[in-house]
């Protein structure tokens, strides 16, 4: 990969390691309402599980569509990611505009399939009403260091999603140092990726602090090269407000305020956004119980 030459692909790991420290130590002084509205409207609203079912689905795209009559002074999601064959459900049932339809695609979670099965799940998944397609590189051609193939299938499943994001998920807790973390996000930019994203949720760990502080150095590298943006999607195992403000904290200190927005920046959650909507009531009424809404 003669691209690779334009980058530096060591990672000092106990610099890693100590920066991500001091980031977490300082992240709760960010604890505000504004704040906490904004980590709300990065939300990739998530469900994916074998039990889904479309009167599910159903529910929380209605959810969705009703939230600011419930909650006029919150921004709302930025998607709803599902399955593909569920993403028709989203479509039929979302009725509020500025919320994209996310759908998993590519073999996820495990990416071991034929290629043309990727990118026709993938272009399918948008016919059928998607936006934004969540995709997982395939570890085992990764680890055999077979980086023409990942460039290859990156932009094979770009192609075939036309002007829907792609987010490219590097399943950061499997790859094997943070090297390889710098290495995937970079060859993912140079193929085209929208995102890059951290996890499936469905491996431990899932997003870590360490892994989303070097995908960022990686996109701020990228950006230098390039000039354009690439977002950034932490997504498994963030749970709480303090979770989404450590990354929060690690965008804004490498990437900067151009970046703290839901169009280069989300959250995939599930559990997320009920305690966030709980901290938020906490600031407003110390006395507040917790919320669930969704």
């Amino acid at each position: 990969m003669e691209f690779l030459k334009n980058y530096n692909l060591e990672v000092n790991e106990q610099e890693v390691k100590t920066a991500v420290s001091e980031i977490i130590a300082r992240s709760q002084e960010k604890k505000n309402l504004e704040t906490l509205k904004i980590l709300f409207s990065l939300i990739d609203l998530t469900s994916l599980n074998g039990t889904d079912t479309k009167s599910k689905i159903a529910d929380m795209a209605q959810k969705v569509s009703w939230f600011n009559r419930v909650f006029p002074d919150i921004p709302n999601v930025a998607a709803i990611c599902v399955y593909p064959a569920l993403v028709p459900v989203v479509k039929n049932n979302l009725t509020v505009p500025g919320v994209g339809i996310a759908s998993v695609g590519a073999g996820f979670p495990a990416s071991q399939t034929f290629l043309d099965v990727k990118t026709l799940e993938c272009k399918r998944a948008v016919i059928e009403g998607a936006t934004e397609v969540d995709t997982v590189i395939t570890l085992g051609e990764f680890f055999e260091e077979n980086y023409d193939f990942t460039f290859r299938e990156v932009s094979a499943e770009k192609e075939a999603i036309g002007d829907a994001h792609l987010k490219i998920i590097l399943e950061s807790g499997s790859l094997r140092s943070m090297k390889e973390i710098r290495i995937a996000s970079i060859i993912s930019m140079e193929a085209g990726a929208d995102f890059i994203k951290t996890s499936t949720g469905k491996t431990e760990p899932a997003a870590t602090p360490e892994a989303v502080y070097i995908m960022c150095q990686a996109i701020k590298d990228y950006y230098k090269q390039t000039g354009r943006m690439v977002g950034i999607k932490p997504a498994g195992g963030v749970v709480t407000a303090n979770d989404a403000l450590i990354y929060y904290t690690i965008v804004e200190t490498i990437l900067g305020e151009k970046w703290l927005n839901n169009k280069y920046f989300r959250l995939g959650a599930s559990k997320l956004a009920n305690n966030l909507l709980t901290e938020m009531a906490k600031l407003s009424n110390s006395q507040a119980q917790p919320i669930r809404y969704f």
